[in-house]
């Protein structure tokens, strides 16, 4: 029998429908009974594609012994992260309050009958396990201490409830200056993995947003050491494992230091912002070794993970119950396969692209180049492995739209379009479909199951991420809706979010501050900040001084530990530096198709002009009939 889970869009929510445990969505009547019947609240938050909610759902939550204890003695809610992350970020909060430490996923928040919170977790075993307590054992605790009124329970709970109260805190200001960029590099430096690239041990993330900051500072000042942190990277990312080289598009993270062995989950956010960076890296380089993953990339996502234009949230690690089985392959398919081809030696061609007979990964084979230069015979063994994958289950898609997630992967097919035009038409389809879709009666929303009405109002990082999208696109088309759209929404964003230099996330039913870290994905508070940088000069100044007031607000935090904040990080840079803009007729803008070596030159339609006009805040340095001359022509109002 079905749960009240059954009633709700939420794919996440759905997968828990038949759980014996007796869930409720987050809800005024789950509160109302905890409190009526005096029972303790257990909060679950997690997402669709989270192998450790999968985990914690078989082996807790589908335990029949489990459930009728805790139905008994509990209300239990169950969250979806993507679908309301101000009550996650709420709840992960009180995590590092109570923990010192990072929460993550599943999140397991106990409250009291009037929830007040007093315990938090992330995965709990069915039971006591390597010194971990076990979610019977710790039920029944919670249980008993809750029916007897323990006093030091609830006190607890009073009193973490007063340190989760947004506090007025006084803010120091440090002045914004140049040493940011040396203290960033030295930071990223420190954090560099010199064998396999990126910025971490295993886990390893791909930490989209230090690279992309990393290849603003080498577009400024043309260092080869940084450039070669940024492209050992880059390449060592894309020879297999974490990106999938079959079907194309990344891999949430890699278990291993190496980028070999993936979590095999690919999010929306993960394709969208490494799309754009290897998009943009494969332009300013002249790589197209680059421009082909950010090719490949975003057909998987075209191809697997969009519906009617719209981009979907992500897709699962698992399939037929076991983690990464679509992905891999046996030795004797690999040797099948390229048997096929009529290579002279498939025992040597299996060695190049990482194929052993007992295999890199639990007896299998994931594929893997060792270097970066493909062999000629490998697109045709792709298209073998690739029918291989057609006759097996595909892992679970979370249909989800989110408004900031498909902006961020329209965002990165207008940046691609730069190199091909194909991807701009899809990128303007895919805004048009979004803004139909999320904007309700003016009002824009966060999320939706596809085909569904959206009912969540929008936090802070869909008025950014879209505002940042829709910036692009006016870059793109130098159609004028584009950017009278940013600016409407910009305003908005600022009406909602917006108190004094301060930024929060979400306010209302959980009031969150922005987060200034890069964490997930790029911080809302830092993607806004560069679209009131960038409407600054396009729209109206008045958007320069809000964005100085952002960064202003955060300022020490910035400068003592930009490694933190690449956006914003990025922001402060660019407040120092200065855009240029580029004025002319639309008819002659579309001609421009680079991007130039100075990151933070905009395009402005002015059908009034007879040549290219190179502007700053206040004034317009110089002019010239000719594209060739532009950059000559910037680098020297730099000076």
């Amino acid at each position: 029998m079905s749960n009240r889970l059954a009633l709700e869009d939420s794919p996440y929510l759905q997968q828990h429908r038949d759980n014996p445990l007796d869930w409720y969505p987050w809800c005024d009547e789950a509160f109302e009974k905890a409190r009526l019947e005096h029972k303790a609240i257990f909060i679950s938050i997690g997402y669709s594609s989270c192998h450790w909610c999968h985990v914690m759902e078989h082996e807790v939550f589908e335990n029949p012994q489990i459930a009728e204890f805790v139905n008994r003695h509990f209300v239990c809610i169950k969250v979806d992260r993507e679908e309301r992350p101000d009550i996650d970020k709420h709840y992960q909060e009180l995590h590092m309050l109570l923990n010192r430490r990072s929460g993550g996923w599943p999140l397991s928040i106990f409250c009291t009958p009037e929830n007040k919170p007093f315990y938090a977790a992330t995965y709990i075993p069915p039971h006591n396990h390597n010194q971990m307590m076990g979610f019977s054992e710790l039920t029944a605790i919670i249980a008993e201490k809750v029916a007897q009124n323990d006093e030091k329970l609830f006190q607890n709970a009073e009193e973490i409830m007063t340190f989760m109260r947004p506090k007025n805190e006084s803010v120091q200001a440090t002045v914004l200056n140049e040493s940011i960029i040396s203290q960033f590099i030295r930071q990223a430096e420190h954090n560099y993995d010199e064998t396999n690239g990126g910025f971490s041990k295993a886990p390893k993330f791909p930490h989209a947003s230090t690279l992309k900051t990393l290849l603003l500072i080498d577009r400024l000042h043309n260092d080869p050491k940084i450039r070669s942190v940024v492209t050992h990277t880059l390449d060592s990312m894309t020879l297999g494992g974490m990106y999938d080289l079959i079907d194309g598009g990344f891999c949430r993270y890699s278990t291993n230091e190496a980028w070999l062995i993936p979590h095999f989950e690919k999010m929306t956010y993960d394709n969208a912002l490494l799309c754009e960076l290897y998009a943009m890296a494969g332009q300013i380089y002249g790589n197209d070794h680059y421009l082909r993953i950010a090719r490949e990339s975003a057909d998987f996502m075209m191809s697997f993970m969009m519906e009617d234009d719209l981009f979907y949230s992500a897709s699962d690690a698992d399939s037929e119950g076991e983690e990464g089985k679509y992905f891999i392959y046996t030795y004797d398919e690999i040797i099948t396969a390229l048997e096929k081809l009529s290579i002279p030696n498939v025992e040597d061609a299996a060695k190049t692209i990482g194929a052993m007979r007992e295999g890199n990964f639990e007896g299998h084979c994931i594929i893997r180049l060792t270097d970066t230069n493909r062999p000629e015979w490998f697109e045709p063994l792709c298209r073998e492995l690739s029918v291989l994958r057609q006759s097996r289950t595909y892992p679970f898609i979370d249909r989800k739209v989110i408004t900031a997630w498909n902006a961020m992967m329209i965002k990165a097919l207008f940046v691609l379009g730069k190199s091909n035009s194909h991807y701009i038409d899809q990128a303007v389809s895919s805004l048009r479909k979004l803004m139909e879709v999320m904007v309700i009666d003016g009002h824009l929303k966060h999320s939706a199951l596809i085909h569904k009405e959206p009912k969540i109002d929008a936090f802070l990082e869909d008025y950014a991420y879209l505002c940042d999208t829709l910036i692009e696109a006016y870059q793109s088309t130098f159609e004028e809706r584009y950017l009278i759209d940013a600016q409407r929404y910009a305003n908005k964003a600022l009406e909602l979010f917006y108190e004094g230099g301060k930024w929060y996330f979400s306010r209302g039913d959980f009031t969150t501050i922005a987060e200034l870290d890069d964490g997930t994905y790029p911080s809302a508070l830092g993607i806004m900040v560069g679209v009131l940088q960038r409407l600054g000069l396009l729209v109206d100044s008045k958007y320069t001084h809000f964005a100085f007031k952002s960064l202003e607000y955060v300022s020490l935090k910035l400068m003592k530990t930009p490694i933190y904040y690449p956006t914003l990080t990025a922001d402060v840079i660019c407040h120092l530096k200065k855009h240029r803009l580029i004025k002319h007729r639309s008819s002659e803008l579309s001609h421009i198709n680079q991007i130039f070596p100075y990151p933070f030159v905009l395009l402005k339609n002015d059908e009034t002009l007879e040549s290219f006009m190179i502007c700053g805040e206040d004034s317009c340095f110089a002019s010239t009939h000719e594209i060739t001359k532009l950059d000559d022509l910037i680098q020297s109002t730099l000076q």
